[in-house]
């Protein structure tokens, strides 16, 4: 048995040898080989398909002969008919095509599209100049504007800007800037018209309510204050206190004057509102703070499918005083959130005409190229939920302006003389007729008494008696009517009487 193990194990052995004698034969030596790892030779082969794809699009880009034309990936399918609208255009039309022109003017006509009057795409230069508005001084004629129904709309003229020298009024609807139509235009657009450097003239046509006859006027441009609160000491230590728009300073600018005021004994405050057109959301809610009680409502703000977010007030310094609010139809958006809050969380009354009606909230979203987008991201209510929007603040005492305060501006240049007759000429004499200087029957015809009642107006003025009507006769008639109605301020004495008990004097008010 052991033998034949041997022999078995010897014959094992030879055969092994003998299948490693033929696989060495069948097995052809290499000359020379290299040894990579696996992972620099993926990352060898990834390199190499990088490189031929470069060069096969750089090839099919701009060679002369192009296979494909290569075109942006439409990720969403929204926006499949633009792109091929525009690669129609840039293909067929007659004449190359501005490429950025036409996609701001595609951007614009979404802006269109929502019919929001307080949205719009600004190009650069109209976002420098929309943020300069709200954050510094800057030169034009002073007045917040808006598109309405494809006209441009004052909202407000400045305090103490050209345009309010000029006699422009809330609801004015600008027609012309300097000979060119702007209907159709955006605010933004009318804007870049309007404003220029400081001592340029600007020549606008108004339609005011339903005159027919359009209101040409030259307005000098000049650099906006950028004050934005106003006050003084009425009888009584009544602080009369105007603010004029929100912006980054305005609660500052009120807090400095409120504590000089009560230093000088202040006994209640009438908050003037009128003819301001908003401004920062921030601002109201600060001034708001300022007389609101801790934990009480201020304003809230509903964002798209959300419930109300209630901003309440919070502690600080709290100026418990009698107050009352004056608003017009020039006090819109944040002015009506302040007049709001204060009506309804602290109790105030609302003195004047029914505010301009604007219950929503814009955001600025700045493009990479400098542009903005501003538009509508929620709506603000009253404390109590109330929606204002198009219907504005009623006032708790209603007390109009008197007709002559909204009478046309008479423009400078023109010379009216006996023989003339027109509808500035019955402007001019209704205005004479209130300073007290009886031009005889008001009805548009220059004749011997409207010469007399000019020749009174002027020998008052200190001004050369001609009995005609031009430059700097017309300038002191506008500014002796500007200030009886300062001086006769029919809201404003109602708004004092309120808080004094005591009745004020020519009043003129309806209840």
């Amino acid at each position: 048995m052991r033998v034949v193990t041997i022999k078995m194990d010897e014959q094992k052995k030879d055969s092994i040898e003998l299948q490693q004698e033929q696989t060495q034969d069948e097995v052809k030596p290499a000359g020379r080989f290299i040894q990579l790892k696996p992972f620099r030779f993926i990352m060898l082969m990834f390199f190499t398909i990088l490189i031929t794809a470069g060069l096969t699009i750089f090839a099919l880009t701009f060679g002369e002969k192009k296979v494909v034309e290569v075109k942006v990936p439409i990720e969403r399918a929204e926006f499949s008919k633009l792109y091929e609208a525009f690669d129609l255009l840039k293909k067929n039309y007659y004449k190359d095509i501005d490429d950025e022109k036409v996609v701001n003017g595609a951007i614009n006509g979404m802006f269109d599209a929502l019919d929001d009057p307080y949205s719009d795409f600004m190009v650069k230069e109209e976002a420098d100049q929309f943020n300069s508005g709200l954050s510094s001084s800057f030169q034009g004629i002073g007045a917040e504007i808006q598109e309405r129904n494809g006209f441009i709309t004052v909202v407000s003229p400045i305090k103490n800007s050209p345009a309010e020298k000029a006699g422009l009024l809330p609801k004015d609807i600008i027609l012309t800037v300097d000979g060119k139509s702007i209907q159709g235009f955006s605010a933004s657009e009318a804007v870049a018209l309007i404003r220029g450097e400081k001592g340029t003239p600007v020549k606008i046509t108004v339609k005011r309510g339903d005159k027919t006859e359009p209101i040409k006027m030259t307005i000098i441009r000049d650099d906006i204050p950028v004050e934005t609160v106003y006050g003084e000491m009425l009888d009584g230590n009544i602080a009369h206190i105007q603010i004029t728009s929100f912006s980054q300073n305005t609660a500052k600018e009120l807090e400095k004057m409120l504590v000089e005021y009560k230093g000088k004994g202040m006994k209640g405050i009438v908050l003037d509102l009128r003819q301001n057109p908003g401004g920062y959301l921030e601002a109201a809610i600060e001034i708001s703070n300022l007389f609101v009680p801790e934990g009480k409502p201020i304003v809230q703000v509903q964002q798209k499918d959300e419930e109300p977010k209630i901003t309440n007030a919070i502690a600080g310094e709290k100026y418990n005083l009698p107050v009352t609010v004056l608003v017009d139809s020039g006090s819109a958006s944040a002015s009506e959130i302040l007049a709001g809050a204060l009506k309804e969380s602290v109790g105030a009354k609302v003195v004047g005409e029914t505010s301009f009606g604007k219950g929503t909230v814009q955001n600025v979203t700045p493009l990479k190229d400098g542009s903005n987008l501003k538009f509508t991201t929620g709506k603000w209510l009253t404390p109590n939920g109330n929606w204002i929007n198009e219907k504005g603040i009623e006032p708790d005492v209603k007390v109009p302006y008197p007709s002559y305060a909204s009478l046309p501006y008479l423009d400078p240049a023109l010379e009216m003389k006996e023989g003339l007759q027109s509808d500035s000429v019955k402007a001019a004499e209704e205005m004479l007729e209130v300073l007290g200087y009886e031009p005889g029957k008001v009805d548009g015809s220059f004749d011997q008494y409207t010469e007399r009642a000019v020749k009174k107006l002027q020998e008052t003025s200190g001004l050369e008696e001609t009995g005609i009507l031009t430059g700097d006769t017309t300038y002191a008639l506008m500014d002796a009517l500007r200030a009886k109605i300062k001086a006769d301020d029919p809201q404003l004495l109602k708004a004092k009487e309120l808080l004094t008990g005591t009745p004020a004097k020519n009043e003129e008010t309806t209840n």
